[in-house]
């Protein structure tokens, strides 16, 4: 089965059922209609020659077009490609360069930033959303032929994680890949056709995609797609539509917290929350629950592993708080130190993980595959341990970034941009806990003799480089940055020295 049968398959099954709500235009559409909108993206692509391996790409908010093209390319081998609308860019004519894709889809929203993008990319098909939408609807709803050699190992998404030096890698997502995502969530979630959930979190994420979207769509669930997030509404939403099971990264349920409207909303039908993307404080497990009397668990997950790896009970949420619980049922783990080995019951190691639900590697990126995918095995970078009772704990990051509002920033990246501004001779960059983002940056700065520079001119010269979240909220100028023996920038003493929880 490749991921196109997903949901042709579940069309035969429940053709009638209620598949998703699209919240920006209020459109409903049942399981069939979805199928028969991928259909048409499908058969609009192959009338442009886009087949197996090709890339298609999409720079757009929330839509139904997502699903449209996640099932539509599956169908034919093409490679969906979503595109990260919070970036810069510079950073995106990288990642379009990087990847090729034949066709660049974007929204309204996105037009300054394609007349930006055109002379340094070649793609040769770029067409708006409403374009694009009204010429799949003209396309026969049949489904397209299958190429003869799409299989599990075929490619269906690249989608781009931030890389530890600067560089975006694009994780090769291949159909098996989708297919196991589902069912270990499915299974070690316990999911069944009854459940709801909304997506509040942008579909470019893996999140977004498959934390519940393609689950629920193997089970025969209902979801409920917002375009963009809005505090109040979300919390209507969730409370209109009966929504069991929801997923949000701590940023938005501090932002939740924080409404007028929580107290009067009625949760009753709802299972569960989850929070991924970032290390979720103890103090907003219980706040949430307090404030809200419902289920509250942590999860962990990786675009390169799926978004999904652990799993517990509503009991086990509470007396386990803080832990991200077992690994999912078809999925091994261990914990190892930096020779590979692994590491005493209660210690700390790197978290790295085996199964069918792992990446395939990154695209023109052999060594990087190379360093992640060891002997079946993918390194996470991740730290954790693991107690008595085999439930596990992320206890930090091996990889040098921070986590600001469920996104990665990596240091590298963002110090390669302050060392390009001429006044800046050295910096590091540290994260400062935050109670509305989970983390911001703070970049320790050390400026060129004979040069001067201010906080404002910094970091606008950053923001004219980089994605607004990726931009520090802090700088600080000091005369010399400590080093190690070994030549390195000594994060843990900067830490020390200038961290202030505000």
């Amino acid at each position: 089965m490749h991921a196109g049968d997903l949901l042709s398959k579940r069309a035969e099954l429940t053709p009638d059922r209620e598949a998703l709500l699209e919240l920006a235009t209020s459109r409903r559409f049942t399981y069939a209609e979805l199928n028969a909108r991928a259909n048409r993206a499908a058969n609009w692509l192959r009338d442009y020659g886009v087949g197996l391996g090709d890339r298609v790409a999409l720079l757009a908010h929330n839509s139904v077009l997502f699903v449209d093209l996640l099932y539509g390319c599956g169908k034919i081998g093409a490679v969906f490609t979503p595109l990260n609308w919070r970036l810069a860019a510079a950073e995106l004519r990288y990642i379009v360069n990087d990847c090729t894709p034949c066709f660049l889809i974007f929204g309204p929203e996105f037009e300054a930033v394609l007349a930006e993008l055109r002379g340094h990319i070649q793609v040769e098909h770029v067409v708006s959303e409403h374009l694009g939408e009204a010429a799949m609807a003209k396309r026969p709803s049949t489904e397209p032929p299958r190429p003869v050699d799409l299989n599990g190992e075929s490619p269906h998404c690249i989608l781009y994680t931030s890389g530890t030096t600067g560089k975006p890698k694009g994780a090769i997502i291949p159909h098996r890949q989708l297919l196991w995502n589902a069912i270990n969530t499915v299974i070690s979630w316990e999911l069944t056709a009854v459940d709801v959930a909304p997506i509040f979190t942008p579909m470019f994420h893996s999140g977004g995609l498959f934390v519940f979207l393609t689950p629920l769509f193997y089970v025969g669930g209902r979801v409920v797609m917002a375009r963009e997030f809005d505090a109040e509404e979300s919390l209507r939403v969730m409370e209109r539509e009966g929504c069991t099971v929801v997923l949000g990264v701590p940023t938005l349920f501090q932002v939740w917290l924080k409404t007028a409207i929580l107290p009067k909303i009625d949760f009753s039908r709802m299972r569960w929350f989850i929070s991924g993307g970032a290390p979720c404080p103890l103090s907003l497990l219980a706040a949430w629950r307090q404030a809200t009397g419902c289920v509250f668990r942590q999860g962990y997950g990786l675009t390169e592993v799926g978004p999904n790896c652990f799993t517990m009970s509503d009991e086990e949420s509470v007396r386990k708080a803080g832990s991200v619980g077992k690994p999912i049922f078809h999925s091994q783990m261990r914990l190892v130190d930096g020779n590979g080995r692994d590491v005493p019951m209660g210690e700390t190691g790197e978290l790295i993980i085996r199964g069918p639900h792992v990446c395939a590697g990154y695209l023109n990126n052999p060594q990087a595959t190379a360093e992640s995918l060891r002997d079946g095995w993918f390194y996470t970078g991740d730290m954790a341990r693991q107690d008595a009772d085999g439930y596990f704990t992320i206890a930090g990051r091996f990889k040098d970034m921070i986590i600001s509002g469920g996104e990665n920033v990596y240091a590298a990246e963002v110090e390669a941009i302050f060392l390009a501004h001429p006044a800046v001779a050295e910096c590091a960059l540290i994260g400062q806990p935050d109670e509305t983002w989970g983390e911001v940056g703070l970049m320790v700065t050390v400026l060129a003799a004979g040069q001067t520079a201010t906080e404002e001119e910094l970091q606008e010269f950053c923001r004219q480089r980089l994605a607004r979240y990726k931009v520090p909220r802090r700088v600080i100028f000091t005369d010399a940055l400590p080093y190690s023996p070994y030549g390195k920038v000594m994060k843990a003493e900067l830490k020390q020295r200038y961290l202030v929880i505000e």
